[in-house]
């Protein structure tokens, strides 16, 4: 069946992302408050007050500066579906990476083709050699800064286009749709996105976070993620009395580095489904010395590999070190999602089945990260990831089509019927 037609009001939606990254709202990762920088709140607030200008009753900041709220059901009694509260999730914060002070957004309208030079530092410039997603921009009104900050799509693209699906779904009560439950995080950046959210407060049963890339893209699938901690110790003592005493732990940590291999398991080395063990950090003295590993991999069976070749470099690093010790401890930190969507093929089902409505064609596409989505499933959420338009993330070289824009709005619009005409 189709869907009512739509047409998401381009001025609104563009209105309300220029006004949304003109916030700053940048994350912390040294913060060890909840969220980490007061001022992602100042864009949370604005939300709230605009969703109940809109009509939405409930909206509001919770205590640890979520926004939730809620649109009604429309439908009748009667309702031969059994249609279940879907969420639709996306976070205010920015990346740590590069400022998001003084955001400049700049619109270049009707791209023909080319290289784009950004205004206010023409070293900062978009290559279609880089950007291939350009070429199927011909004819769009592209948004980027003027080259000093970040742009901010990821994720206000996101946000302004849930807020342009609800101003339009209140608008138009004839469209109809099931319970929507509607959420702004804090914290995503920063891997603390979900770290106080309540599920039961929340109250979907599925969701979406709107938080993806290219046009027509859904994701399913994350990495699987562990941090290893490797611990190295020596012995110090006087260096002008060390000889057959001192043990430099620093060393004993080179040594093991060193034997990494330099043409794979990396993340400069590898693509598509290949996992890496990165060493992402190192701090430490002759005494002890503190490395952390980044272990990612699609499946848990590959992260254990990955960490049991750790274990064999230990192990002949010790060979040339005896009186030194290794220790590895490992964390969790996600897992891929899709060891929870591929129980409820649905609910991703549905999403390219929106964006094919949308007139896009769908692509279903793998994270080589994570997101709200993988931790929200593992907590009984499953929240596959819906495309913005947004490309560059976390660069001064960011871009938005005003147009792809539009189709993300218009398939979150297409989400919400199919869900009403099929439940779960």
């Amino acid at each position: 069946m189709a869907a009512h037609g739509l047409q998401i009001p381009r001025k609104s939606l563009v209105e309300r992302f220029l006004k949304y990254v003109k916030i700053d709202t940048q994350s912390s990762e040294e913060s060890q408050t909840y969220p980490s920088t007061a001022k992602q709140l100042n864009l949370s607030r604005l939300l709230v007050e605009e969703l109940k200008s809109l009509g939405v009753k409930d909206a509001r900041l919770t205590e640890h500066g979520y926004v939730f709220a809620t649109l009604p059901s429309n439908l009748p009694k009667n309702h031969p579906a059994a249609v279940p509260a879907i969420g639709l999730i996306a976070h205010v914060d920015t990346s740590p990476d590069v400022s998001g002070a003084n955001v400049k957004p700049v619109i270049h309208e009707n791209y023909r083709g080319g290289a784009i030079v950004l205004p206010a530092d023409s070293n900062q410039v978009i290559d279609p050699g880089g950007n291939p997603a350009l070429k199927d921009c011909l004819g769009h009104d592209i948004i980027t800064t003027d080259g000093t900050t970040l742009l901010g799509a990821d994720n206000k693209a996101g946000v302004s286009e849930i807020m342009a699906a609800v101003e339009y779904l209140l608008a138009h009560p004839e469209i109809p749709h099931g319970e929507l439950k509607i959420a702004f995080t804090v914290d995503e950046e920063v891997g603390r996105g979900t770290e106080h959210f309540d599920l039961q407060e929340f109250g979907a049963k599925y969701a979406y976070t709107i938080d993806g890339e290219t046009a027509g893209e859904i994701e399913d699938e994350t990495f699987s993620a562990d941090t290893v901690e490797v611990q190295v110790y020596g012995t110090n003592v006087h260096p002008g009395y060390a000889k057959n005493k001192m043990v430099n732990a620093l060393k004993v940590a080179a040594d093991f580095l060193e034997r990494l291999p330099k043409e794979r398991l990396s993340p400069e080395t590898t693509e598509k489904r290949e996992g890496y063990v990165h060493p992402n950090s190192i701090s430490g003295n002759v005494e002890e010395v503190e490395i952390k590993f980044l272990i990612r991999d699609f499946t848990v069976e590959g992260l254990k590999e990955k960490e049991k070749f750790l274990e064999k470099l230990r192990d002949e690093t010790l060979k040339n070190w005896p009186q030194a010790r290794l220790e590895l401890k490992v964390i969790e930190s996600y897992r891929n999602m899709k060891y929870v969507l591929e129980k409820y093929p649905f609910v991703s089902d549905y999403a390219v089945d929106a964006v094919r409505r949308s007139g896009l064609e769908p692509r279903r596409s793998i994270i080589r990260g994570g997101t709200d989505g993988s931790r929200l499933s593992f907590m009984g959420l499953p929240t596959p990831n819906v495309f913005t338009g947004g490309h560059n993330f976390h660069s001064k070289r960011e871009w938005i089509s005003i147009q792809d824009m539009e189709k993300a709005a218009e398939t979150i619009l297409h989400l919400v019927q199919i869900w009403a005409e099929r439940g779960e």
